[in-house]
């Protein structure tokens, strides 16, 4: 995959008037949310100056495919524009979709989780590796890592950090938690206390040490059973033993059901 430089260095850079209605959307947009007051306001600013900045488009069998610039083509239409100017670039699916993540990341119109699917819809549906998906969005591995790792929120969790304007800090603290009602109550905790990302991520970190500090002590209780437990067995095998030493027809059978220890102790009445 070439970087965006490389891309628009093999392209010609003509400016062509094309139709609004002639351009598609791009399949590979990675921006889900377009504020409505957003496209307004630059739907002004395009009804005055009209669009400064050409959309960029590549041709495709069935007409125009938008490659960079949905906000401009939304607030075109929006003014009546019926044609807009447009940079033709002669590029395949997967340097669309790059191109589309990337013009996004620099003009920062993503939320991040916008931004950790754009990455991770690149990395499935081109074989990339993280490393290599890091190179071509000029990020660190390890960034690209911690994107990703925000979409093991579930879609509910994701929607209400969303709403709730809640920071990538804030969703990465949440990480630690890993029971997903427990995370729930977390999350209700920190909006309605409006605690920032240092408040919340102290709260989780008290969370965490309890449930380490109960655990502990579960395991410590476990462990004080299971030897009471052996110390019983064996005080039942020695007295099995002594009496079979001294001439008691005596058996000790063990099973094992459903998580219990079934013990079956048979002693004759009589001396064998």
């Amino acid at each position: 995959m070439l970087t965006p430089r490389e891309i628009f260095s093999k392209n010609t850079k003509q400016i062509k008037y094309i139709k609004t209605r002639e351009i598609q959307k791009n399949t590979w947009q990675p921006r889900t949310v377009f504020e409505e007051k957003g496209i307004r306001e630059l739907a002004a600013s395009i009804r005055q100056y009209g669009i400064l900045n050409p959309l960029t488009v590549r041709q495709t069998s069935s007409g125009y495919e938008l490659i960079a610039g949905e906000r401009r083509l939304r607030a075109a239409a929006m003014v009546g524009l019926t044609e807009v100017p447009c940079i033709m670039l002669k590029v395949n699916d997967k340097d669309s979709a790059f191109l589309a993540l990337v013009e996004n990341l620099q003009r920062k119109d993503l939320d991040f989780f916008e931004e950790a699917i754009g990455i991770s819809n690149l990395i499935k549906n081109f074989g990339l590796t993280q490393e290599e998906a890091a190179e071509k969005i000029g990020k660190t591995q390890s960034a690209v890592a911690n994107k990703l790792r925000l979409l093991k929120h579930s879609p509910e969790i994701i929607q209400v950090i969303k709403e709730n304007d809640l920071t990538e800090r804030h969703a990465r603290a949440l990480l630690r938690i890993e029971e997903e009602e427990e995370k729930k109550r977390v999350l209700s905790h920190i909006i309605k206390n409006k605690l920032n990302v240092i408040q919340s991520e102290e709260y989780i970190e008290q969370i965490i040490n309890t449930q380490t500090a109960k655990q502990n002590k579960r395991q410590k209780l476990t462990f004080a059973v299971m030897k009471d437990v052996r110390l019983f067995l064996n005080t039942v095998n020695k007295a099995v033993s002594m009496m079979q030493r001294s001439g008691i027809d005596a058996c000790c059978e063990k099973t094992e059901s459903e998580g219990k220890l079934i013990l079956k102790i048979q002693i004759s009445s009589t001396k064998a």
